[in-house]
């Protein structure tokens, strides 16, 4: 038709998945290649010259290394912290309730994401007194720093994991057995901790559901009495489990439960 135009070509899919395979070797490379350098002097980056003198600006390597690390603390905070229960307690409180999206997704994950910071705390506290601090004022090296905020870390994971959890993931891995819970590897012991989490979340968010499923009974059998069989109980129902979730200060509540569910030494 007149006016129209040829849409452009589509990239050979052969050409885009060549490439991809070009790159992969070498992204990999550069991810082995940087922890060996990441104490080097840096990267030169712009030269300025200026009439006879001139001057280099560089790239350090460690900020280089601090960037990527960035990259990954929304994994880390996931997989390492009480952010995954508190979160799904959230959610599943929120549907309990019946009041679809209120509150609003970012609510929910401002809310977890603030009080695992106030859970976290003395873990975050034992980090960065003995392992950042003395880091940054030059008394230890990275190394012994890297063990040093691990040990907090390991220790919380550990005391929320089941036992059971550990063992599975230890069979799958076809590990042998270990004597003590300081053995277990770092990539058994995440695994086996997310999976506690789980089952530790939805353990508290079906307790909460009961007593909004018991008023949504109720509510369902005084309508099909009366015969107002094509009214939705859900509509009746929220107003009477909203009345019931604030009187029993129900927030203080579930907040307060969640950051006492958590163990520490």
């Amino acid at each position: 038709m007149p006016g129209l135009q040829n849409p452009p070509p589509l990239p050979n899919l052969v050409s885009v998945m060549r490439i991809k395979h070009l790159l992969l070797p070498l992204v990999l490379l550069c991810m082995l290649w940087l922890p060996d350098f990441v104490f080097a002097q840096g990267l030169p980056l712009i030269n300025v010259n200026a009439g006879k003198g001139g001057q280099q600006y560089s790239l350090t390597l460690q900020l280089l290394g601090l960037m990527t690390v960035l990259t990954v603390l929304p994994s880390l905070l996931l997989m390492m912290t009480s952010f995954v229960r508190v979160i799904i307690v959230l959610s599943i409180l929120r549907q309990a309730l019946g009041t679809a999206q209120t509150p609003p997704n970012t609510v929910l994950v401002g809310l977890a994401l603030f009080l695992t910071f106030f859970i976290m705390t003395p873990v975050f506290d034992d980090v960065y007194a003995n392992a950042i601090s003395p880091y940054m004022n030059g008394t230890m090296p990275f190394e012994k720093a890297l063990a040093k905020a691990e040990g907090p870390v390991r220790d919380f994971m550990t005391l929320q994991t089941r036992e059971d959890d550990i063992a599975m993931f230890m069979q799958i891995a076809q590990r042998k057995e270990v004597a003590s819970a300081a053995e277990v590897p770092f990539t058994t012991l995440v695994p086996a901790f997310l999976t506690s989490e789980l089952k530790s979340a939805f353990m508290i968010g079906f307790m909460i559901y009961i007593p909004f499923v018991v008023i949504d009974l109720i509510v369902a059998s005084v309508l099909m009495s009366m015969g107002m069989m094509m009214l939705s109980p859900m509509i009746i129902s929220m107003p009477f489990k909203l009345m019931l979730f604030v009187l029993v200060d129900g927030w203080t509540l579930v907040m307060g439960s969640l950051a006492s569910s958590f163990i520490f030494k």
